[in-house]
């Protein structure tokens, strides 16, 4: 099987990317660029760290990511398993990249940057819902801003409910956990005991 080694044989394939692909690209958050995230209710957050990479899920009402100016944002961090992947991998390597979805939108913006973690209590309680405050509140220095087309989002026709998957058709979190232990976590009590965690809907 062929394998690409170097970026003079991708260069060679693919040619040169034109000008659109380039100037797009800015260091900044433009207001063109602002109505995406304000508009987002969904982010992917991507880290490195000693163990790895991780790309994690990262949702909540439209704008949960705060634009605090052109170069920086905020986004809470609210309780959940404590495995804390994304956090440890901030701690130790800052650079983080983040790909906010808007539904309906094929056009996806991509930021690319370094973080850090802050527990500010003031900056955590205004990110507060229903009484509670964020737990820890990730800060992003942006390095680069720019949109993505939409083939991807088209091709897989994500927003189309005719698409959508039966969520009775796939496993729930307690059949996973079942698999994963051996059995020694019983997932019907599991899916049970966490209702919100194994309920699975359609978009």
């Amino acid at each position: 099987m062929p394998v690409i080694t170097t970026v003079e044989e991708l260069e060679a394939l693919y040619g040169r990317p034109g000008e659109a692909s380039l100037v797009k690209e800015l260091d900044q958050i433009i207001p063109e660029y602002a109505a995406f995230i304000e508009a987002s209710p969904f982010v992917a957050l991507a880290t490195s760290g000693p163990e790895g990479l991780d790309c994690s899920p990262r949702g909540d009402v439209p704008g949960f990511v705060r634009i605090h100016d052109a170069t920086t944002l905020m986004m809470p961090d609210r309780r959940g398993n404590n495995r804390a992947d994304s956090l440890k991998n901030i701690v130790r390597d800052g650079r983080v990249g983040l790909l906010f979805l808007v539904p309906g939108s094929g056009t996806t913006l991509r930021v690319n940057g370094r973080a850090e973690i802050t527990t500010d209590a003031a900056l955590c309680a205004s990110f507060a819902v229903e009484g509670k405050a964020a737990r820890s509140v990730i800060v992003v220095a942006v390095e680069a801003v720019y949109f993505q087309c939409a083939r991807a989002i088209h091709r897989s026709e994500l927003w189309n409910p005719e698409r959508h998957i039966d969520p009775r058709s796939l496993p729930t979190p307690g059949d996973i956990l079942a698999a994963t232990s051996r059995n020694r976590i019983d997932g019907a009590v599991y899916d049970k005991e966490w209702p919100e965690r194994a309920k699975q809907t359609m978009w």
